[in-house]
């Protein structure tokens, strides 16, 4: 089995490639950075990314290249619906034109709820009603690729993610940002870790779970089901803060960051997963404590490897 991964050298592709491999596919990369098995296309440039799905025409083809730093997306919303939208509609162009019998995962986000307003979890038929611009180019992305699913009878299944975290994942995000800032206290770099809004309840999922479900997507998922991606259990930004202070070497004071604070944030986003778990026997595996203890060892061993 063949698989071709868009972004695959990025923190959720180099976990799904491992997740691939592991279980016996064969993974092509696709990614503005070289690598090893990686082909350098921007996904952006509609012609190579032609080129590249006529070459290895793969069985699958997941597709998380994307601006995805919502405080980014409000800087920069142009770059974020070029890439969020333009790059999913050349990709979607090549595989009508060479590989029209593959079937593509298109990775799409929780963000596109909006502000729910609600404490239970929700599930896929919940209207969507997007406050950022990279939730509203996800909303858009999702919307042409249901056209080109009726229009020229494509196999697409989508997501709606989560909340994800682990080891290897960059800075803009909260768990990696309070992981960093605490081992930049512990090192005595910092005198206090800079958070921003911590009362938001969100889904936390490990990454590994994470790319497991994707799999399991192309595996047994429903041509055309949207399928919404997380643990099913909501915590605030508090709780996930006291988790790590709780595993860290020293007292850890806090300071709050104005530039860590959206200029729209939604108050409550948990997931209910049951469409997923009933196509595909996905559950969540992974603790949110390990999430936090191996994305903590990640970052003291990058700020070792710095000195």
């Amino acid at each position: 089995m063949k698989a071709l991964i868009t972004g695959s050298r990025g923190f959720v592709g180099q976990h799904l490639k491992t997740q691939l491999e592991t279980h016996g596919y064969t993974v092509c990369g696709v990614d503005l950075n070289k690598g090893e098995n990686t082909k350098p296309v921007d996904i952006l440039d509609k012609q190579a990314v032609s080129e590249c799905i006529n070459d290895e025409k793969p069985d699958v083809i997941f597709h998380l290249a994307a601006q995805s730093n919502v405080p980014l997306s409000w800087k920069n919303p142009q770059h974020t619906f070029e890439v969020n939208v333009i790059g999913s509609i050349n990709l979607l162009e090549a595989v009508c034109e060479k590989n029209p019998q593959c079937r593509v995962i298109l990775i799409g986000s929780s963000d596109e709820y909006g502000a729910t307003g609600i404490l239970a979890p929700i599930s896929e038929d919940y209207a969507l009603n997007p406050k950022n611009p990279y939730a509203e180019s996800k909303r858009t992305q999702e919307k042409i690729a249901a056209l080109y699913a009726s229009a020229y009878s494509l196999d697409i299944c989508m997501t709606r993610s989560f909340n994800h975290s682990g080891p290897g994942q960059g800075l803009g995000f909260i768990i990696p940002d309070l992981c960093s800032g605490i081992v930049a206290v512990e090192s005595g770099k910092a005198d206090s870790v800079k958070v921003g809004n911590l009362d938001t309840v969100r889904d936390y999922t490990d990454v590994r779970d994470i790319v497991k479900a994707y799999r399991l997507i192309y595996e047994k998922g429903k041509p055309g089901e949207v399928y919404n991606v997380g643990s099913g259990t909501g915590r605030k930004g508090k709780e996930i803060l006291d988790l790590l202070k709780n595993m860290a070497k020293c007292e850890i004071r806090t300071s709050e960051d104005e530039e860590k604070m959206r200029a729209s944030d939604t108050p409550i986003l948990v997931c209910n997963n049951n469409k997923l778990q009933s196509h595909t026997g996905w559950s969540p595996e992974i603790p949110i404590e390990k999430t936090l203890k191996d994305t903590l060892d990640y970052w003291r061993k990058e700020k070792t490897n710095d000195k």
